[in-house]
């Protein structure tokens, strides 16, 4: 039997319009009042008025650079385990949430990068606050002509953590008592990854809460797109319920 997901209006209200509110707070915060730059001068002050993290083993080769690997090996590990399901008539019915699970984290991090490659902002380590050579300029800024494009928003190597977000979706769908595991991996995950960055002047704070809410937008909408309302499920579960499909 297909695996069997029930919306209502709470479930809305706790992933969509509660983290809304969220985000709109945050980002009133940190770029609306000033938190970027706070946390920032305090992280440039701590490192000695230089972004000394910015090459360390710990935060560029371990973090950056394995961490990012080891987030593509898991991406295609559950490809590797939908291919399996779909061989496999006893696995069958884990081959919908597996490749839920693979679109869903390939689409919220390709989507941060997508909206990356049109974005116009520069990294703290940019910037002549923090020993750099440009002006800051915000989100929805002018820029001046004379600079030349900044590439550092949102931030894309914390929605290499992000995106496993959708891991809360998929153990909703298979094992809903461990769907807090998936999302606390998700959101732990995300965190090194941005703190690490943070930590080496190559983000502020708020392009990863951009992050964590594009990944989040993401992996709600393919969950809801991939269990949509069923035309033969039963009347009184349609009434107020999508039901899993396969």
């Amino acid at each position: 039997m297909p695996f069997v997901v029930r919306h209502d209006a709470r479930f809305f209200l706790l992933h969509a319009w509660l983290p809304l509110a969220v985000f709109v707070a945050l980002v009133v915060v940190t770029m609306g009042m000033g938190g970027d730059t706070w946390l920032a001068d305090r992280l440039y002050a701590w490192e000695g008025h230089r972004w000394q993290l910015r090459d360390a083993f710990l935060t560029d080769a371990l973090i950056h650079g394995i961490g990012r690997d080891l987030s593509a090996l898991a991406w295609v590990g559950v490809l590797i385990a939908w291919l399996v399901a779909r061989s496999r008539e006893r696995w069958a019915r884990w081959a919908k949430p597996l490749a839920y699970l693979w679109i869903a984290t390939g689409v919220a991090a390709v989507s941060v990068a997508w909206l990356k490659s049109w974005s116009n902002m520069d990294c703290p380590w940019d910037l002549v606050r923090y020993g750099g050579q440009r002006p800051y300029v915000g989100l929805f800024d002018l820029r001046p002509l004379h600079l030349s494009r900044g590439a550092c928003f949102p931030a894309g190597h914390a929605s290499g953590g992000y995106a496993w977000l959708s891991l809360y979706f998929f153990l909703w769908t298979v094992r809903p008592r461990w769907r807090w595991l998936g999302l606390a991996l998700g959101i732990a995950v995300g965190l090194v990854f941005g703190i690490g960055q943070q930590l080496r002047g190559a983000h502020f704070l708020s392009h990863d809460v951009w992050t964590l809410a594009i990944c989040w937008t993401a992996v709600l909408s393919l969950h809801l797109a991939f269990w949509h309302r069923s035309d033969d499920a039963p009347r009184a579960l349609v009434s107020h319920s999508f039901v899993a499909v396969r």
